[in-house]
This record gives C-alpha cells, structure tokens and sequence, in this order.
C-alpha cells in the first residue's frame, strides 16, 4: 500500500505548476471583471467608432444646384488615426441625414481655434472629405469618395497639432469605414442648452413665448428673409 502511495504521490514540480495555472487563471478573470471584457478581447465600442465630439460650427454652401456642408468639431485629445476614425464617422452620419453632394469634417482639439479664420494648418488635426458621387461633382473619372488626412502627434496647450502629416491610402479609408458598427453625429451645444433652458418652464410660459413668436398676419413684413450662403464662400478642398 505504501509503495502506491509513493508512486502516485505527484511531485513538488508538478505541485507548484498546477498552483501557478490556478492563480493565473483566478487573476484573469479578475482582470476581466475589473476591465470588462471588450478592453480584455478588443477595443472598446468608442474606440472602434472613433470618439464622441461636439460640434463647433458647420457651413452649409449652396452653389449651381449642389450643397456642401463643412463641419467643424472637437473631441478630447486623443491620437490621430482615432480623429480620422471620428471624422469618417461623422462624415458619413451628415450625409445620411441631410444627403449633401459633399461633406467636409475638420478635427480640432478642445483648446484649439473657434474663429474659421484661425482654423488652418496646425491647428486642424483630421480632415476628411466624403464625395458620395465623386464623378459628378469633380468631373473626374480619377475623383475619390474619400479624402483624409492628419497630424500623428498630440496637440500642445494652445490646441496646435505636432507630428507628420499622413495622407491615407483609400484602402486603408475603406477599410475604417467597414469597421463601423455605428455612424453618430457629434453633439450639438447650442441644441442641449435650448432643452435644458426649457425643460424647467411651465405651460403657460410656454404658450405666451409661443404666442410671441407667432408672425403677424397679413403682409409677413417682420418676417426675415433666410440667410443666403456667402458669394465669396468657395468650394471645401479636399485639403488645407
């Protein structure tokens, strides 16, 4: 009986290695359960759709029958192919909404420019133009559907990208956007502030702000007239 004992008795090696595979299985998945298992498989939804960002301003450009729309936005500092992914995104949520003949999305940092006339070279981290029907707008049997272009190193306290400029192979662009699971836009400021404004007033203030709003009858001489895009404004480049 003891000879069994003995030759059925595991070894102090085997001991430590069977101890050592259960600790490393008990602290991944305690990992796990601290990280969540998309950090632990894959990037996380976010970072496959690029960031969430807010808007700054948007140009619309009305011009022989065809629509351009130029968006400006902003996200948290982040690397440059994740503005790209951003950008792509936003991009392609504009024109589902609103099916312009062009859309142009420029990335900028949380402490970059607001002013258009400040918003150029460094100061422009990703930019993306989406031609749906490139054949049609450019007249070129060359013409893309995909532009897109950035700065790979951070932005500096100023909001002023460093780094090489990289142009994407359209590949590569094509290969992002297939990666999407989604296609959101960014987040409108001025719009979350009018809900807000509005979510504590009472129906009645309601109806008299309604009431005041509501044109005279008759002639419609206090109506404004729309706002006409700039003569002046010319086409979005498909770079800066």
């Amino acid at each position: 009986m003891k000879a069994l004992l003995r030759i059925f008795r595991p070894s102090r090696k085997l001991v430590f290695i069977i101890a050592g595979v259960a600790l490393l299985g008990g602290v991944s998945g305690g990992a796990a359960l601290f990280i969540g298992k998309d950090r632990i498989l894959g990037l996380s939804a976010e970072t496959m759709n690029g960031l969430s960002c807010t808007d700054v301003n948007l140009v619309t450009i009305k011009k022989q029958n065809r629509v351009w729309i130029r968006k400006y936005i902003k996200t948290e500092p982040t690397d440059g192919m994740t503005r790209v992914k951003t950008a792509l995104r936003v991009a392609k949520a504009v024109y589902d909404a609103q099916k312009p003949d062009l859309v142009q999305v420029v990335v900028l940092d949380t402490n970059g420019p607001t002013l258009r006339s400040d918003i150029r070279g460094r100061a422009i981290g990703a930019d993306v133009v989406y031609i749906p029907h490139p054949d049609a707008v450019l007249e070129s049997a060359q013409a893309k559907a995909y532009t897109a272009r950035y700065y790979d190193g951070s932005a500096a306290a100023n909001g002023l990208f460093f780094g090489e400029r990289v142009d994407l192979p359209e590949d590569e662009i094509t290969a992002l956007n297939a990666s999407f699971n989604e296609y959101s836009d960014c987040i409108d400021p001025i719009a979350v502030a009018a809900t807000k404004g509005g979510e504590g007033k009472s129906k009645g203030e309601k109806a008299e702000e309604a009431k005041e709003e509501k044109p005279a009858e008759g002639g419609g001489h206090g109506a404004t007239p729309a706002e006409q895009p700039a003569a002046e404004e010319a086409a979005p480049a498909a770079g800066h």
